[in-house]
């Protein structure tokens, strides 16, 4: 039975395989102000990440970002550019844990030629079409994977632990035991993610960040949690990058100026000001070796 997701899903990806009508969203987007989230905001948004990916992910691996970078764009601008700008070569074997790199630019990129891309995630969320990669799709709980054991090289995990343990059921899934209030259960998925990655294998994670909010669906992340989850993974190494979205650009900032980072929800404040983030203002990036 086709459900009304699978449906959003299936016209979404005929979209993006229609590069005259994907045009027209991104013109229509462009001429009604760059509102974010309106009509064509996502199309843009992908093929403006696609860009930087493909031709300019060295500049995140630089101390500042270009003038401009990612104005009006939401945090997706700089989470994915990190995560592509170091992932190794020896990364083959790789799991989305939360399924955030599924994607039809991002599946669709050159970087994924000779590696193995596994999705998991609650429940379906597409299968995007890739003339690049054929993911193995899995749908459960990150607190419960049935992957084996130091099974993956790399583990990618953009901007999925805030909302482990919180309430999935306003976009993500319709299983309502799923529909919970557990600030810690992220922890759980933290061990897990350790469980199935090799010895010397890499965590890539990303979270909202600031003063600590839950939100019902998600929750910000704070200096403290942020240790916690450290302290929990217990990596060999790890590396942080924090971004900040302020003069209507997105930048590399100290991790102290992004502890009052806040979060516009589009869900319950409905009135846009251009001077204000799409979502999260602040998101840290760490780099975990197990």
């Amino acid at each position: 039975m086709i459900t009304p997701r699978m449906l959003k899903e299936k016209v979404k990806d005929w979209i993006y395989r229609c590069p005259f009508l994907r045009g027209l969203l991104v013109n229509f987007y462009k001429l009604k102000g760059r509102r974010p989230w309106s009509a064509g905001y996502s199309f843009y948004k992908y093929s403006f990440v696609k860009d930087v990916i493909e031709h300019q992910r060295d500049i995140f691996l630089n101390q500042q970002l270009p003038a401009c970078y990612g104005e009006g764009l939401d945090e997706r601008a700089v989470e994915y550019p990190w995560f592509f700008a170091r992932l190794k070569s020896q990364d083959k074997r790789i799991l989305d844990a939360g399924s955030s790199l599924n994607h039809h630019d991002l599946l669709n990129l050159s970087l994924w030629h000779g590696r193995k891309l596994h999705i998991t995630t609650l429940a379906y969320e597409g299968c995007p079409s890739s003339t690049v990669i054929k993911p193995v799709y899995t749908y459960e709980d990150l607190r419960a994977m049935n992957y084996p054991d130091a099974f993956f090289d790399a583990v990618a995990c953009i901007s999925t632990l805030e909302h482990v343990g919180m309430d999935n059921t306003l976009l993500y899934t319709d299983d309502y035991t799923k529909k919970e209030n557990a600030v810690d259960a992220h922890l759980q998925a933290v061990d897990e993610m350790k469980r199935v990655l090799k010895e010397g294998g890499t965590l890539y994670l990303t979270v909202p960040y600031g003063r600590h909010q839950n939100y019902g669906w998600f929750q910000i992340f704070d200096e403290a949690m942020v240790a916690q989850v450290i302290a929990r993974f217990a990596p060999q190494a790890v590396s942080s990058v924090y971004y900040k979205y302020d003069h209507r650009q997105w930048n590399i900032a100290s991790q102290a100026d992004c502890a009052q980072g806040y979060y516009v929800d589009i869900y319950t404040q409905a009135n846009y000001n251009k001077n204000f983030p799409v979502a999260s203002q602040c998101v840290a990036c760490l780099e975990m070796t197990k």
